[in-house]
């Protein structure tokens, strides 16, 4: 492999032009895993394509993607295209909406939003659905009255907190709209007077949601959109400007609003690849399309869970997440033969968090229909393999 690919780089430099022809069967022949993995996770394969031609030889320029000025007109498209395509597809075009591509993860977007919100003696209201949501709490502590309006962690996270109120007086409300680790999904979400903040990492493009009721949205990049390395924030404008704090540049949405996500060097190859994502998605006609493709993955795993005597889920049926699906055996005797099942049918990524145990299944846009058949399939085979053993 060493020598393949010394060869495909030498040919490169002779000839800008080249492209591997052999790249895309060595790949495929990868891409035979079934990959669960919760992020960074499964990538849609003609992603995966565009982006190994770019890095060789990205838009015929004879230089490669990983190389280029992000100030040189051909990236300054790109990043243009995603931050359009992204408000397109959320049906934001229009309204008063600005994307931006960021740096930090949605980690850095915990601090952030107090930062650009929350008022001097201030409030923020919070929800603590998970482990992230948990994050975001303690980063908001630091600036001023932090409410959490309802939590689940006693639980272990299994569902999601319902019947709380929202202060009225607060500077904005938080959520989270999937929770990776355990499991749950937001179902409905609320109508308020307030700003309403989503951290949509783990479901964005997902599924349809009127987005224009959120008035922050933002999503590392690493799940539904692209590889780690860049955040997709969502802001409407107007809620910005009003907190009466001294915001630190790098931290400051509207600095980066006005220098188009250029306010410094942008994660380039990463911003590219969400953009092959996006146009993807968009070419299989938009969240709706692939919403009823997430639907009927989910739909199957979790009906498969809930028949096999061997299995049970993780998470309230309520609160199922469509993305991340979490189960237990009923008897840890039998995870070795599991393993080794479902090992050997390619299979990837399908132990759960520690904070949970068992396995989680991520489900993610790319990952196709046949992937959760083969896992399905797994499941029954155990099944079979220890009816047999009782005899």
């Amino acid at each position: 492999m060493i020598d393949i690919w010394y060869i495909k780089f030498s040919l490169r430099y002779v000839f800008p032009n080249f492209a591997p022809l052999n790249f895309r069967i060595q790949h495929t022949h990868i891409m035979k895993k079934h990959n669960y993995s919760a992020g960074p996770c499964i990538l849609p394969q003609e992603v995966f394509e565009k982006s190994a031609e770019a890095i060789l030889n990205f838009n015929n320029s004879g230089l490669s993607i990983l190389e280029i000025s992000h100030r040189s007109k051909d990236f300054v498209a790109v990043m243009d295209e995603a931050r359009a395509l992204a408000l397109d597809l959320l049906g934001l075009t229009g309204k008063g909406y600005q994307a931006l591509f960021l740096h930090g993860g949605a980690s850095l977007e915990f601090l952030m939003i107090p930062y650009n919100l929350m008022k001097k003696d201030g409030k923020a209201a919070y929800l603590d659905s998970g482990t992230w949501a948990s994050s975001a709490i303690k980063e908001a502590v630091s600036f001023g009255e932090t409410v959490v309006v309802a939590s689940s962690k006693s639980e272990n996270y299994n569902h999601i907190p319902k019947g709380y109120v929202v202060p009225a007086d607060a500077d904005y409300f938080h959520c989270t709209s999937n929770n990776t680790i355990f499991g749950t999904q937001i179902k409905d979400f609320p109508s308020l007077d307030i700003p309403v903040v989503c951290d949509m990492s783990s479901d964005i493009f997902s599924r349809v949601l009127d987005f224009s009721k959120f008035d922050l949205i933002y999503a590392g990049a690493q799940k539904n959109m692209g590889p780690a390395g860049t955040t997709l924030v969502v802001i409407k404008e107007e809620i910005l400007g009003k907190t009466g704090r001294t915001i630190p540049s790098m931290l400051d949405y509207e600095k980066h609003i006005k220098a188009e996500s250029m306010y410094n060097t942008p994660a380039v190859f990463p911003v590219y690849a969400s953009l092959l994502t996006l146009q993807w998605l968009k070419k299989l006609g938009g969240i709706a399309a692939i919403e009823k493709i997430n639907n009927a993955k989910a739909s199957l795993l979790y009906a498969e869970i809930d028949r096999n005597p061997l299995f049970r889920g993780a998470a309230k049926v309520e609160d199922r997440s469509i993305m991340n699906a979490t189960f237990l055996l009923e008897n840890e005797a039998h995870a070795p033969i599991f393993d080794t099942l479902w090992k050997e049918a390619g299979i990837s990524g399908l132990p759960g968090h520690r904070s949970v145990g068992g396995y989680r299944a991520s489900m993610y846009n790319a990952l196709p229909l046949e992937s959760v058949e083969v896992l399905v399939d797994v499941m029954k085979d155990l099944e079979i393999k220890v009816s047999e053993m009782k005899f």
